[in-house]
């Protein structure tokens, strides 16, 4: 098994509604909550993956409602960051990188604005999850199942997901993760590999909506079903601008493109700009 600290949520029955990067935007992050209630998926069915500050402009107001919600959390790369009181935001950005020269920013004005209590809170949070769903048993991390900030994309080779799939107990049939932003779902040697992308930011599609992903039952079958979040994306950006934190991202809330490509494969920034479309997989 992963190094990883895990906790066991053991049996969970109904639809899972599983969600990353909340990112600070409080905007995003109260539209997926209404979507939980529209759809009657109570607070223990609902998971997030992580980062839950980041790029926007509300960090403790992002972390209070989540908090409040009482739903299972995964520690991200940034809670872990925060939590250590670290100097950046650990997020796997290469030194002298784009991405790494804009995380400054918004780390640094997250940093000044994350209560003791919070960090306190953040550091108890475990580090993966699992769970059992219809005979099926999963386990949840943040990016990879030993290191919490590698970047998995639905291009990465199929043997390095294969690599990362044998450090877990032998008895999982999927993993869930977060972190790379983008979401998918693939099928890999019998176990499923999920990510259900991230509310906060854009999927770097051209569109201003966040992704969210459902697990239900559907008769022997589960069914991955991943789902737009629309939300008033102008009032996260205008809250980032009057916070100062204009360098790219807050461009980023409506334009619906990354100010950076860094961490992405020759694939994902050939889809750059294009609306993304994902299609159920059952398994």
């Amino acid at each position: 098994m992963s190094s990883l600290r895990f906790k066991d949520l053991s049996l969970l029955e109904g639809p899972l509604l599983v969600f990353g990067g909340p990112y600070s935007n409080l905007a995003a992050t109260r539209a997926i909550r209404k979507v939980a209630e529209q759809r009657s998926v109570p607070a223990e069915n609902i998971i997030c993956t992580g980062d839950l500050v980041a790029y926007c402009a509300e960090p403790e107001e992002t972390v209070t409602l989540i908090r409040d919600w009482d739903i299972h959390v995964v520690m991200g790369n940034c809670e872990q960051s925060l939590a250590e009181r670290a100097v950046d935001c650990g997020c796997g950005f290469e030194q002298g990188s784009v991405c790494s020269a804009l995380s400054v920013d918004w780390f640094r004005y997250a940093d000044s604005r994350v209560a003791d209590d919070t960090r306190n809170w953040m550091q108890k949070l475990p580090q993966g999850l699992t769970f059992e769903l219809a005979g099926r048993r999963f386990a949840v991390v943040h990016g990879g199942v030993e290191k919490i900030n590698r970047f998995l994309f639905a291009s990465t080779p199929e043997e390095i997901k294969q690599t990362e799939l044998k450090l877990l107990d032998t008895d999982i049939d999927g993993l869930i993760a977060g972190h790379c932003g983008i979401p998918f779902g693939q099928k890999i040697s019998g176990q499923v590999w999920l990510n259900s992308g991230v509310i906060g930011m854009p999927a770097n599609d051209g569109t201003a909506d966040g992704w969210y992903l459902l697990i239900e039952p559907v008769g022997s079958e589960l069914k991955a079903s991943w789902h737009r979040l629309s939300y008033p994306a102008e009032d996260s950006q205008r809250s980032m601008r009057a916070a100062g934190l204009s360098a790219g991202y807050a461009d980023t809330m409506i334009s619906g493109l990354w100010p950076s490509e860094d961490i992405l494969p020759d694939v994902e920034k050939k889809n750059r700009g294009k609306a993304l479309s994902l299609a159920p997989l059952l398994f």
